[in-house]
């Protein structure tokens, strides 16, 4: 019979690998070199907060965004600050050449082997493909790590946003009414969803 030893990790710890985990996906996501990308993905710092503040405080862009535009860059710097505490990861979009920062994707673990994933794109980098990319590489990283499914939660009137989703495999799996109470009130929420099988077959062809 093996014997099973149990210990409880303290805070410092837990933030020690959660950190280094995010670190680890991080290197993976900027270092890769098996195709070439346009962008590179890195951990999103405080610091971001001077490159994404004029999006971030874009009224329109924010539309659809689970808050209200920051009106305050100090905010959106303890806004980034707070990534090491929650269990969201975030990456800035930085393209490859001049590493001008175009926005952020993000991923959420809801439960095991299961990811929720947001993105952000800044007005002037749309239109030019930047985003299918960047949410391509995350979706890679996140399957590469294990994951499952993966999902995302969009507005009905998020038509970008419901169209990128649609271009990379992701089926919509359900409509929920009335589920969030928004900066522009009441709003409906679609799911869509993504299958590791599912992507893998997508990146064979």
């Amino acid at each position: 019979m093996h014997s099973l030893t149990t210990y409880a990790l303290t805070s410092a710890e837990v933030k020690k690998e959660k950190r280094m985990a995010f670190l680890k996906a991080t290197r993976t996501l900027a270092d890769d070199t098996s195709r070439p990308h346009r962008l590179i993905l890195r951990a999103r710092d405080p610091s971001d907060a001077e490159a994404l503040f004029s999006t971030m405080a874009d009224a329109d862009i924010m539309r659809w965004w689970s808050r209200a535009p920051f009106e305050d860059i100090g905010d959106l710097r303890e806004y980034f600050a707070s990534d090491d505490q929650s269990s969201w990861r975030s990456w800035v979009i930085a393209r490859t050449g001049d590493e001008l920062v175009v926005g952020f994707v993000a991923a959420g673990q809801k439960r095991e082997g299961v990811c929720e994933i947001g993105y952000l794109l800044a007005r002037e980098a749309q239109g030019h493909g930047y985003a299918r990319e960047a949410v391509a590489m995350l979706i890679d990283q996140l399957f590469a790590e294990g994951q499952r499914r993966i999902f995302a939660d969009t507005d009905p009137d998020n038509q970008p946003s419901i169209a990128l989703l649609t271009a990379l495999g992701f089926k919509l799996e359900g409509h929920l009414r009335a589920e969030w109470q928004t900066h522009i009130g009441v709003r409906d929420s679609l799911i869509y969803g993504l299958l590791a099988d599912e992507w893998r077959s997508r990146s064979s062809r």
